[in-house]
């Protein structure tokens, strides 16, 4: 067939009017939880907008803890009618999961998120800025740090009330971002969360040169993982021809035989399914946080305002964790025996550099983004159990460690000094003679970290290290449990720190929070000894929550 004929051909299929272009069939009550939430989102947008600056603040407020409530709810609703066991499928034309895991790492998601809510909310800790209380977050985000605009906006009182329309956005990508069952989709929602996520890093009260310099590394670096993961969607696409997850493992093991004549010449080509798994991993490994597409962390996690760290920390970690899990279970099943080995050494690298780093940093931040790096090793070993009790672990460990971690970076907003928060480890000597209280809960927090007994910690790596171990991966738990008593040497530092070293004269002092951040800590202690006395009931829930739907 001639060119000019191809396309008249072309072109009179598409006029034909019988073949009108079909209306997409979206289950909305199924996406209800990511629809509450960027409708609150909007909401808070117009918020923006209308109301006078003195209400914003508390309307603000309550509108994203509303919303994230209400959307939680949905998820609780949406499992208890079955859509997480019996009734699970992809919803919107395929193009997201509603299923165990998806729920799980949702609702794991809403709660993390309101509890960063609190403490992106709390307006006790720094001193009245001219009679008027202020949070964590610039005066005024357009304006040149130290310059007049940001003195007079000082002055005038202003605060960014924006970030709760821009934290919301992000949440919602972070939804879909776990349960996307297309390429497409699971890009977008990435550009969903991460845009908001490069602004929030740069919006610090304090240090607003670090924050900035941060935001611009974790852009720049995010672009191009960004980019590397949709080319390696553009070569999976041009592998299998299709960008959902089940088309591409239809193809992948075998049993698809109608191709496409335009893609006849590529489909099946296995240096594209190499080359492009590949690079799709390497964007989720970068959100991750895993060795070596880690740099960006410690930096990032330093400059950013402390309630940004924290809900980044916790939050992006399960969502990308979910994500990597559909991937590498959904749609990569047939190339295990080419990803697991990568896959180990990325975990083995991951867990050894994270925990023998940590050792030598000297700021309290930093040293809980090298502990976060370590953690992902030791997730990742769940990953590679390949079997559902690696799945089920993975799940219950994330939903440990993101209370475990944002409890920790909201007790590192209380310890401050005159020049906002004091996050040298010298300026902690004495912590726990000057306010045993804050320090007794810093504590468990790294205990958690350490994975003593009785802590959360202990058993989300007793079950991640299980899962491996059964599923083959015995030399992999012994590279784990070294890391593990390496990563213990220096959050046990800490404690020693705190407890057994004299205060300073000049010492930094311990700001009474208000209800929000006391909440927030409040939730994370409770959460990480409920896991780690009883945790039963949640390792049953993971478990049932561990199966994806095909």
């Amino acid at each position: 067939m001639s060119h000019a004929a191809f396309v008249h051909s072309l072109w009179t299929m598409s006029a034909d009017p019988a073949k009108k272009i079909p209306a997409p069939h979206i289950e909305y009550a199924q996406l209800s939880p990511t629809l509450i939430v960027l409708g609150a989102a909007v909401l808070g947008v117009l918020v923006e907008a209308f109301l006078p600056r003195r209400l914003r603040y508390p309307a603000q407020t309550l509108l994203s803890a509303a919303g994230l409530v209400a959307a939680f709810a949905a998820v609780i609703a949406l499992a208890a009618g079955g859509y997480g066991t019996g009734k699970a499928h992809a919803a919107a034309m395929g193009a997201v999961a509603v299923d165990g895991p998806a729920l799980f790492l949702q609702g794991t998601i809403l709660l993390v998120s309101l509890i960063a809510v609190f403490t992106f909310a709390e307006r006790r800790l720094d001193p009245k800025a001219h009679g008027k209380r202020v949070d964590s977050f610039v005066a005024q985000g357009a304006a040149v740090p130290g310059g007049e605009a940001e003195q007079a906006a000082v002055k005038a009182g202003f605060t960014t009330t924006e970030i709760f329309p821009v934290v919301l956005f992000a949440v919602a990508g972070m939804l879909v971002f776990p349960a996307a069952n297309d390429l497409l989709t699971l890009f977008i929602a990435l550009e969903v969360f991460s845009l908001p996520l490069y602004v929030l890093c740069a919006l610090a009260r304090r240090q607003r040169l670090l924050s900035q310099e941060a935001a611009v590394k974790y852009f720049l670096l995010g672009a191009f993982s960004s980019a590397f993961l949709l080319f390696g969607v553009a070569l999976l696409y041009g592998y299998a021809g299709t960008v959902t997850y089940a088309g591409i493992a239809d193809v992948v093991s075998g049993t698809v035989r109608t191709v496409d004549p335009a893609l006849a010449s590529t489909t099946g080509n296995d240096a594209l399914l190499l080359i492009g798994g590949a690079l799709v991993l390497m964007g989720l490994l970068f959100k991750v946080g895993a060795v070596p597409f880690h740099m960006w962390t410690p930096d990032v996690y330093q400059g950013a305002p402390t309630p940004v760290t924290g809900f980044m920390a916790a939050a992006t970690k399960v969502a990308a964790f979910g994500a990597l899990l559909r991937l590498l279970y959904v749609v990569l099943p047939g190339l295990r025996w080419d990803w697991r080995p990568v896959m180990w050494g990325v975990a083995i690298v991951t867990m050894l550099v994270g925990a023998i780093v940590a050792v030598t940093q000297t700021d309290v931040k930093r040293l809980l983004a090298y502990s976060s790096i370590a953690h992902a090793g030791f997730i990742l070993a769940g990953v590679i159990a390949v079997s559902p009790d690696g799945v089920s672990s993975v799940l219950f460990y994330l939903a440990a460690y993101s209370f475990v971690t944002l409890g920790a970076f909201a007790v590192v907003t209380l310890v401050r000094d005159a020049g906002g928060e004091a996050t040298h480890l010298s300026k902690w000597a004495g912590l726990g003679r000057r306010s045993p209280l804050v320090a007794a809960v810093f504590a468990v927090f790294l205990l958690a970290f350490a994975g003593i007994p009785l802590t959360s910690g202990f058993t989300g790596k007793f079950a991640v290290f299980k899962a491996a171990a059964q599923g083959g991966a015995v030399p992999l738990v012994i590279v784990g449990v070294v890391s593990s008593a390496i990563a213990a040497f220096f959050y046990i530092r800490v404690i020693v720190l705190m407890f057994f070293s004299e205060p300073k004269a000049d010492g930094p002092t311990v700001a009474v929070p208000s209800a929000l951040t006391s909440t927030a800590i409040a939730v994370g202690v409770a959460v990480t000894l409920v896991l780690g006395v009883a945790p039963q009931y949640f390792l049953d829930l993971a478990g049932q929550a561990g199966v994806f739907v095909r």
